[in-house]
């Protein structure tokens, strides 16, 4: 967002002066001298606009979205019609989990500047995250038409259309930016998250050129390392993939908090808590509409959801986040951690957070009666999903640990997902993982459904059927052609992969050979490995 220059009103004595040094600082990167300043503003002129203004940029920059939300409304009077506020604070709000006012913000910004490129951006990469593809294809290619060497549209409109399905169009658009661009790291790791491009020897040495580079942020070396060991894979090199993903983790591993010991506490005392009884749920039909999907990353959760999106009873709603976040929500309001809050929790408690989860994920049932939600997270809150929503279903995915280890190790997820850094911390994390699902199928059976991976890409019939009876559903040959199904998929490692027929060659580890001895050691004497 750009800064004003004009004043709403004059500034007393000495107020000018602080504002004009906001804005030297501002230009010359110093955003904590100018937020200073902008500090001595508002001491001399509570509530000054321009001031006002500044210092919600400055929270946006520091990705404090509450703080730029609260000072972006305040002056929004004062400037109704600017573009670039409202464009603000439509960044701001989607970050605070209030969408529907975001997007009309954003689309508010659109109308007021049909050609800002920037805005026709962001309303795009909204509407993405959104699920709303078709629509963010439009915003985007209307983005480029203005601004032609907007590469962050040109990634995301690559990447939108591998979620609709569209790979080769993606596959041109990865490699447009390429050629605009040869070491873009973002470029070369869309590319390779597709999961269907072959890198061929150009390739390879393009991105030794590219990761040579000195000037390279450590998040940009990573993307770029977990691309050539993809590269090094294609050609066989399965010694030197495994080094170069190992680089590429360890370097992660630096930036990304994790603490395995933590969450192993956090999992005994969920397991803990939950083995007590909850309050007998005051509406038992209550969650009905809601099929949980609970899994480790890369573990074939997103094939179950496009299963369960093929049924035409069935919305899928990938990746959402609304259950940890109202859990997050009244751990804050509580004052105290989860789960040690949840045995204070009463009937009515429990019933109105799943009455406000179900009000935030209306509109996935505009078109359709039941949605899935397989936010990865969903797993430690199984035992409250249950107590907020008694009638909805679990349906726990769970893959060869040895498999899923790896897949997440060859993985560049975001920052939090801390875990997959380290084979051991994910050993860590899967053997968690087994344990507290195991102990929510034992605690609440009829409502928790073991899916192993490897039985549904066997035998996909039964397994599908099985699934659909879990759900309460009634048989759809739909669910069977489930890669014919048209929906965004946001999942974009997934994304291709899940327009293909039921495949059963997934399996790598045995390309690794003795790499993964120390892995296997360590899950069989968890006792989740039998091999």
């Amino acid at each position: 967002m750009t800064l004003r220059t004009e004043q709403p009103s004059p500034l007393p004595p000495g107020a000018d002066r602080w504002l004009a040094m906001a804005r030297e600082a501002w230009r010359q990167g110093q955003l904590d001298a100018a937020e200073r300043a902008i500090a001595q503003v508002l001491a001399l002129v509570p509530g000054h606009a321009d001031a006002l203004r500044m210092l919600g940029i400055a929270a946006q920059h520091r990705g404090d979205h509450a703080k730029a939300v609260d000072c972006f409304q305040r002056v929004l009077p004062v400037w109704p019609e600017d573009s670039n506020l409202r464009l603000g604070l439509g960044i701001a709000l989607y970050e605070q989990g209030q969408v529907d006012e975001a997007m009309a913000q954003l689309r508010r910004a659109c109308e007021l500047a049909p050609d800002s490129g920037p805005a026709w951006f962001n309303l795009g990469e909204a509407l993405w995250r959104q699920a709303q593809a078709q629509e963010a294809v439009a915003a985007l290619r209307r983005a480029l038409e203005l601004a032609p060497s907007h590469l962050p549209a040109r990634l995301s409109l690559a990447k939108v259309q591998a979620s609709l399905g569209q790979v080769d169009d993606a596959i041109a658009g990865f490699r447009e930016v390429l050629r605009l661009d040869p070491d873009h790291a973002e470029g070369w790791f869309g590319l390779s998250n597709l999961n269907t491009v072959r890198f061929d020897a150009a390739d390879a040495a393009r991105l030794q050129q590219a990761l040579a580079r000195k000037d390279l942020s450590a998040r940009h070396r990573e993307l770029l390392g977990f691309t050539l060991a993809k590269a090094q894979e294609d050609r066989g090199d399965y010694a030197q993939a495994f080094e170069t993903f190992r680089l590429a983790n360890a370097s992660r591993r630096q930036r990304v908090r994790w603490d395995a010991a933590g969450e192993r506490r956090r999992v005994e005392a969920i397991e803990r808590i939950f083995a007590n009884d909850m309050p007998t749920p005051l509406d038992p039909g209550l969650g009905r509409e809601a099929i949980l999907i609970v899994s480790i990353p890369r573990s074939g959760s997103t094939l179950v959801e496009q299963i369960l999106a093929s049924h035409p009873e069935v919305e899928g709603a990938n990746e959402i986040k609304d259950m940890p976040q109202v859990i997050d929500a009244e751990t804050h309001r509580r004052r105290s951690a989860f789960p040690l809050w949840a045995p204070d929790a009463s009937a009515e408690d429990w019933r109105r957070l799943g009455r406000e989860y179900l009000a935030r994920t209306a509109h996935w049932r505009q078109a359709r009666p039941r949605f899935t939600d397989k936010s990865l997270v969903t797993w430690y809150l199984v035992g409250a999903a249950l107590a907020m929503l008694p009638a909805a279903r679990v349906v726990v995915v769970r893959r060869d640990p040895v498999e899923t280890c790896l897949a997440c190790f060859r993985q560049c997820f975001t920052e939090h997902s801390g875990f997959t850094c380290d084979l051991d911390e994910m050993a860590d994390y899967c053997i968690d993982f087994l344990r507290l699902t195991r102990f929510w199928l034992d605690r609440y059976p009829g409502r928790v459904l073991d899916l192993p991976y490897e039985s549904l890409v066997a035998e996909p019939e039964p397994a599908i059927r099985r699934l659909l009876d879990f759900c309460d559903l009634p048989f759809d040959p739909a669910c069977l052609a489930f890669h014919k199904t048209e929906r965004t998929v946001l999942s974009t490692p997934s994304a291709a992969q899940v327009r293909q027929p039921m495949r059963r060659d997934t399996a790598r580890s045995a390309r690794y050979g003795d790499k993964l001895d120390a892995l296997r050691q360590r899950l069989r004497d968890a006792g989740v490995l039998t091999e």
